[in-house]
C-alpha cells in the first residue's frame, strides 16, 4: 500500500512525455467560445474573442466596469480559449508608423553589419528580428516610445495577467514573403528548454509558468491570411502536460490540422497566455514584409527573458515625458503607461544594507522615483543622478 501511494504521488508530481494522451488534449481543445460568456467582448472568430478598442477604452474609464473587463480576460485566458484579439487597439496608427521607420531602420543596419536575426522557433535567415526593440526604441526616439506604450490597452491586458510592477519586454519580427512558418510551440519559461529539462520540473511549476509572463504582438501593417499571421490552437493552454506534448509528433499533426488562424489590420493587437500552441504562420504573400512588435511582459515576481537597462531608458524618456505633459500631447494616464513600460516597477532585489526599506515595507522603485520627479518639476539632471544613486544602492 505505501509502495503504491508513493508511486502514484510521484507520477502526479513529475510529469513525463509518457504520460501525454491525444485523446485527452482533444477532449480540452474541441469546445466552443460562447460569446454569452463574454459581456464585454464584440464577437467570437474562430474560436477567439474579440474586442473592439474603443469600447475597451470606454469600459476602462469607469473604475467598475474596469475591474470587470480586466477580470474578463484572466478568465478568457486561463479556461477560456487563452487569446484575445484588439480590433484598433491603437485608434491612432501615427506612433505605429514613427515605430515602424525606426525599426526598418535598425533592421537595415543590421544587415549593413551582418547582425541580428535569428530565432527561437523558426530557421535563421526566414526573418528579420529586432531584440530588445523596447531599450532601442526609447533610446532612439524617446518622444515615440511615449505615444507608442502610452496605449491604455496594453497596459490594461498587462496588468490583467500580470498586476501591477509588471515588465515589459519587445522584440520586433518582421516575416519576409516566402518565410517559413514556425514550428507549434509555448513560450517562456518552460517552453524554452528541452523535454528532458521541463521534465525535472515538479508539476506545480508546470502550473505556474503561464502566469509569469504574457505574449502579445502589435500588427505593424495589415496582415492577411496570406502573410502568415499568427496560428493558435484556442484552449490548448488547458493542458497541464502541455509543455511535454509540443515536441510529440502527434500534437504537432493535430496542431496543423486544427489551428485558426485570423486577419489583422494595422493598430490591432493579440495577446495570449503563453501556454497555448501556437507559431508564426508561412507568409505566402509576394510583397507583404510582416511586421509584429512581440511584447513579452514578465511579472515582477519572474525573471524577464531580455536584460533591459531601465535605468538609462528612464533617464532618456524622462525629458520626453515632462515636454509632452507640458504641450498638453500625451496624458497623465498614458504618461503614467509609458512610465509602466520602462522603468522598474518592484523593488527587488536590491541591497538592504545599503537601501533599506525605510517608512515601508520596501525601498522606492524606480517608477516611484520618476514620478515623484515630475510631480516636483525636477530637471533632466537632477532625475539622471537620482537615477544613478539609487541604481548604485541597489548593488553588492
Amino acid at each position: 500500500m505505501t509502495e503504491h501511494l508513493s508511486q502514484t504521488r510521484a507520477e502526479r508530481v513529475w510529469l513525463d512525455q509518457s504520460q501525454c494522451d491525444i485523446g485527452a488534449f482533444r477532449a480540452l481543445v474541441e469546445r466552443s467560445t460562447d460569446l454569452a460568456d463574454y459581456p464585454f467582448a464584440a464577437g467570437v472568430e474562430k474560436n477567439v474573442l474579440i474586442y473592439e478598442g474603443s469600447a475597451v477604452r470606454a469600459a476602462a474609464a469607469n473604475p467598475v466596469t474596469r475591474r470587470q473587463i480586466l477580470a474578463e480576460w484572466v478568465e478568457a485566458m486561463t479556461d477560456g480559449p487563452g487569446v484575445v484579439v484588439f480590433k484598433g487597439a491603437y485608434e491612432d496608427t501615427g506612433p505605429i508608423d514613427v515605430a515602424t521607420g525606426l525599426f526598418n531602420a535598425l533592421i537595415a543596419e543590421q544587415h549593413a553589419r551582418g547582425t541580428g536575426g535569428g530565432d527561437h522557433f523558426a530557421k535563421p535567415g526566414a526573418n528579420d528580428r529586432i531584440w530588445n526593440a523596447l531599450e532601442k526604441l526609447c533610446l532612439a526616439d524617446p518622444e515615440a516610445f511615449a505615444a507608442y506604450y502610452g496605449n491604455e490597452i496594453v497596459a490594461l491586458i498587462s496588468e490583467a495577467w500580470l498586476g501591477p510592477a509588471y515588465q515589459v519586454t519587445s522584440q520586433v519580427n518582421c516575416v519576409n514573403p516566402g518565410g517559413a512558418a514556425q514550428s507549434a510551440h509555448r513560450d517562456y519559461h518552460l517552453g524554452f528548454q528541452s523535454a528532458e529539462a521541463i521534465a525535472r520540473y515538479p508539476v506545480h511549476v508546470h502550473r505556474i509558468s503561464p502566469v509569469l509572463t504574457l505574449q502579445g504582438a502589435v500588427a505593424h501593417c495589415d496582415m492577411p491570411l496570406e502573410s502568415g499571421p499568427t496560428l493558435y490552437l484556442p484552449y490548448s493552454q488547458a493542458y497541464l502536460h502541455g509543455y511535454l506534448a509540443t515536441g510529440l509528433q502527434e500534437f504537432k499533426d493535430y496542431f496543423a490540422a486544427h489551428h485558426v488562424q485570423l486577419p489583422l489590420k494595422k493598430g490591432d493587437a493579440a495577446f495570449f497566455n503563453p501556454a497555448l500552441f501556437h507559431a508564426a504562420g508561412n507568409n505566402r504573400s509576394a510583397d507583404i514584409r510582416r511586421m509584429a512588435n512581440l511584447l513579452q511582459v514578465s511579472s515582477a515576481y519572474g525573471r524577464a527573458m531580455e536584460s533591459v537597462d531601465r535605468t538609462k531608458m528612464s533617464a532618456a524618456l524622462y525629458p520626453a515625458v515632462q515636454r509632452l505633459l507640458a504641450a498638453g500631447t500625451i496624458s497623465a494616464r498614458e504618461a503614467e503607461n509609458a512610465i509602466a513600460a520602462s522603468a522598474e516597477g518592484y523593488s527587488f532585489p536590491t541591497n538592504l544594507d545599503r537601501d533599506p526599506p525605510i517608512g515601508g515595507l520596501a525601498p522606492e522603485t524606480q517608477q516611484a522615483l520618476f514620478h515623484r520627479a515630475l510631480e516636483a518639476g525636477w530637471s533632466s539632471a537632477a532625475f539622471a543622478e537620482a537615477l544613478a544613486v539609487q541604481a548604485e544602492k541597489k548593488l553588492t
